[in-house]
C-alpha cells in the first residue's frame, strides 16, 4: 500500500465524522480508583470520594480483549498502517480537559472522530505517520471531558548499539567538560583572567593569552546556527539520517552537536534547540541536542537566563521501576506490549519496556497537585493538561520533574511541567489549576 492509497482511506475516515456514543465497560468505581491511586503513588484522600481527573481515558479504555468496533476510526487507522508495514506505536501528545470531577457510580461513554493523519515523517524511532483524534467523554448529555490525542505510527528501524559510538578524546583541557555532561551539566569553559567565554576548549585564552583556566554551567538552550544531515558512510553507534547542527548558545558561544526533533519535524536555521545527555556507558555520557522549547537549568548564578527561578516548583526524582511501569499501565488499563513485554517492546524498536502516556499524564497532574496541597490549595482542581512526550522512559532511569508557574490568579494557576530521563526530556506539560 503506497502513501496515496493510504491517505484516500484517511479521507474515507475523516469524512464518517463523530462516531455514536461507546459507553464505558464499568462504571466509575473506588477499586479501579484505588488500583490507579497506589500504581501512582498518590495518597490523596479526596480520590475516596472522586476520580482522578487523569483516570478520564481510563474509564473507556479497551482493555486486553483486542476486538474493537468496525467504527472507531483511530483502531480503523492503526489496522490500515499495521496493513501498510507501519506496525509500531508510540502516543505522542494528550491535550486533555476536564469539566468536572467523574463520581462513582457514573457511567461515562465517549466519542471519538479522527482529525488527520500526517506524514510519513522520518523520526528518532523511525519512519511514521502521526494521527490525530478528538475525544469526548460524557455522562448522559453533559459533556465532562474531552482529548485531542495523538499517536506515531511508524516502522521501527534496526536498533544500533550506543556503546560502539567513537569516543572523544579526553585529556586535561576537555576532562572538565564530560565530568559536566555526566553530572546532567553543560558547561563552558571560562577564562578566569579576563572571562571570555570559549568553546572548544582549550589551553590558551584567545583574548589575553592568559592559562588561568576555569568553567561556567550553560543554561543549555540554543538556536540552530547552520546544520546538515549525514547520510553515509555509517557512524559507528549512530542511527542514519543523522542531522548535525552548529549550536549557538544563550552564553554566546558554539558548539557542533547531533539533533533530534522528538515530532520528526524538519530542522530549521534559528530553530530552538535544548541540550540532552546520552549515557553511552559508565564512563561516557555525550551532549547531544533536541528541537523545542529551552529546559529551566540552574546555572551557577542561579537563574536562567536572568530569569529568577525562586518560583520554581519543588523538583521532584522518581525511580522508573519495572513494577511502576507495568502496575501502572495494568491501572490505567492499557495493555500495548511495549508496556510490559520487554521481547515484544525490543521487537518494536525499543530497548526495553517503558511508561505509556497515561502514566506520565497520571505522574504530572500528581506532581502539580502535591504543590498546591503543600501551598495550603487542598481542595485545588487540576481543569486541564497538555502533554507532549519526548524520550521513553525507561526501566533503571529516573525522572527528574521540575514546575514553574507561568500564570496565576485568584481563579486560575498554570504551571509549566518539563520531566528528564538520562536520554533527554521526557515530557513538557502545561497544567491548569483552578485553586
Amino acid at each position: 500500500m503506497d502513501h496515496d492509497e493510504i491517505m484516500a482511506r484517511v479521507e474515507e475516515l475523516i469524512a464518517v465524522g463523530e462516531t455514536a456514543p461507546r459507553v464505558a465497560l464499568d462504571e466509575v468505581n473506588l477499586p479501579m480508583i484505588r488500583h490507579w491511586a497506589e500504581a501512582m503513588g498518590d495518597t490523596n484522600p479526596r480520590w475516596e470520594s472522586v476520580a482522578p481527573p487523569a483516570m478520564a481515558q481510563v474509564w473507556t479504555m479497551y482493555g486486553l480483549d483486542p476486538h474493537r468496533p468496525a467504527g472507531d476510526p483511530l483502531h480503523a487507522t492503526m489496522r490500515l498502517l499495521d496493513d501498510a508495514g507501519y506496525t509500531s506505536v508510540l502516543g505522542t501528545d494528550c491535550d486533555q480537559t476536564y469539566a468536572r470531577h467523574l463520581v462513582p457510580g457514573e457511567r461515562p461513554a465517549i466519542t471519538t472522530r479522527l482529525e488527520s493523519v500526517v506524514g510519513p515523517k522520518q523520526t528518532g524511532v523511525g519512519e511514521g505517520y502521526f494521527v490525530t483524534t478528538q475525544n469526548t467523554w460524557w455522562v448522559a448529555e453533559e459533556a465532562v471531558a474531552t482529548m485531542t490525542f495523538r499517536v506515531l505510527k511508524f516502522k521501527p528501524t534496526a536498533r544500533v548499539d550506543p556503546t560502539q559510538t567513537v569516543r572523544p578524546v579526553v585529556n586535561r583541557d576537555t576532562a572538565f567538560f564530560f565530568e559536566g555532561t555526566a553530572m546532567g551539566e553543560l558547561r563552558i569553559q571560562k577564562c578566569n583572567a579576563c572571562g571570555v567565554l570559549r568553546h572548544p576548549p582549550g589551553p590558551v585564552c584567545p583574548e589575553c593569552h592568559a592559562m588561568d583556566r576555569g568553567h561556567v554551567v550553560a543554561s543549555g538552550n540554543g538556536t540552530v546556527f547552520s546544520f546538515l544531515v549525514h547520510h553515509a558512510p555509517q557512524v559507528p553507534g549512530k542511527q542514519l539520517p543523522l542531522p548535525l547542527a552548529l549550536i549557538e548558545l544563550a552564553e554566546g558561544v558554539r558548539m557542533v552537536g547531533a539533533v533530534r526533533s522528538p515530532d520528526g519535524a524538519a530542522l530549521a536555521i534559528d530553530a530552538p534547540v535544548h541540550v540532552v545527555f546520552d549515557r553511552i556507558d559508565d564512563d561516557l555520557t555525550l551532549a547531544s541536542w533536541e528541537t523545542g522549547p529551552g529546559r529551566r537549568v540552574r546555572t551557577d548564578e542561579g537563574s536562567e537566563e536572568g530569569v529568577e527561578i525562586n518560583s520554581d516548583l519543588p523538583p521532584v526524582s522518581l525511580p522508573i521501576t519495572p513494577t511502576l511501569i507495568v502496575s501502572a499501565a495494568l491501572a490505567t488499563r492499557d495493555f500495548q506490549d511495549v508496556h510490559h513485554d520487554r521481547d515484544l517492546a525490543v521487537q518494536r524498536g525499543s530497548k526495553d519496556i517503558f511508561l505509556n502516556i497515561l502514566t506520565t499524564t497520571g505522574l504530572v497532574q500528581k506532581y502539580v497537585a502535591d504543590w498546591a496541597d503543600h501551598e495550603g490549595r487542598p481542595d485545588a482542581r487540576v481543569t486541564a493538561c497538555a502533554l507532549r512526550l519526548g524520550a521513553p522512559a525507561h526501566p533503571g532511569d529516573t525522572l527528574e520533574l521540575t514546575g514553574t508557574i507561568a500564570s496565576g490568579s485568584d481563579t486560575e494557576i498554570v504551571v509549566d511541567v518539563i520531566g528528564t530521563v538520562s536520554s533527554g526530556t521526557h515530557v513538557t506539560a502545561r497544567v491548569t489549576v483552578q485553586p
